[in-house]
């Protein structure tokens, strides 16, 4: 994570001042910041998003590389039916779940 500093917020016009000494060559320059709190939701939605992604790329590997024995096809199109469906429910849900 990003490391974190301390500043002051004017709450009338929001100008932004950390506490530094000022060693006479200080120059203002306009920079954008976020809350740390958007930060930190930000950076969960992300985790989220890539536990999702990690989720259905091992589900689609499984079926990319699955060959069901001669006869059997039905049964293991039900297994990844029914995988893809806890899947979906997990990530519905927002649950932890397991990638294999």
């Amino acid at each position: 994570m990003s490391e974190r500093v301390t500043a002051w917020q004017c709450i009338g016009c929001g100008r932004i001042e950390g506490a530094q000494p000022c060693i006479g060559i200080c120059e203002d320059r306009r920079v954008d910041f976020v809350y740390a709190s958007d930060h930190d939701d930000a950076l969960a939605r992300l985790t989220r998003a890539r536990r999702q992604a990690e989720a259905l790329a091992a589900l689609v590997r499984q079926l990319a590389h699955t060959t069901p024995v001669a006869g059997e096809w039905e049964r293991t199109y039900r297994a990844l039916q029914a995988r893809a469906r806890r899947t979906l429910e997990a990530l519905a849900n927002n649950e932890q779940f397991k990638l294999a």
